[in-house]
């Protein structure tokens, strides 16, 4: 039985390989922006006065938040290769770089708030403009 399960599951994950660069691209981003946000949480915090502590609750949002993205990604990458290979509109691409560039806003939003370091706000500036300016 166990032979039988180890090759349904490897047989599985073989068929989710080419998407595995996404969804490792994407963990990243998330669990990058979660431990920034815990920092900026704590500083915040101790900035205020108060006392922080570790909250279980924003750490469960973050691993449902990550459940989602990670859904997401493999169902635009099975409509860009099963449903619709002729298109090739690369949706597990733009979803994925959509994800990464919100995590990353945030990142900078966090980074500003733990380090106070103003190159971080400086930065997110910059490139609020030149996406204003491209999209125009």
């Amino acid at each position: 039985m166990e032979k039988y399960l180890s090759g349904i599951i490897a047989g599985v994950m073989s068929f989710f390989a080419p998407v595995e660069p996404l969804l490792l691209c994407a963990m990243t981003f998330v669990v990058v922006d979660f431990l920034t946000g815990v920092l900026a949480d704590r500083k915040r915090v101790r900035t205020e006065g108060g006392q922080w502590h570790f909250e279980s609750r924003k750490a469960w949002h973050t691993i449902t938040k990550l459940c989602f993205v990670m859904a997401g990604i493999v169902l635009a990458w099975m409509m860009d290769s099963l449903l619709m290979p002729i298109v090739r509109l690369r949706l597990a691409n733009l979803f994925t770089g959509f994800v990464c560039g919100v995590e990353f806003w945030s990142y900078l939003e966090n980074a500003t708030t733990a380090s106070g370091a103003g190159s971080f706000a400086e930065f997110a500036e910059f490139v609020k403009k030149s996406v204003k300016n491209l999209l125009k």
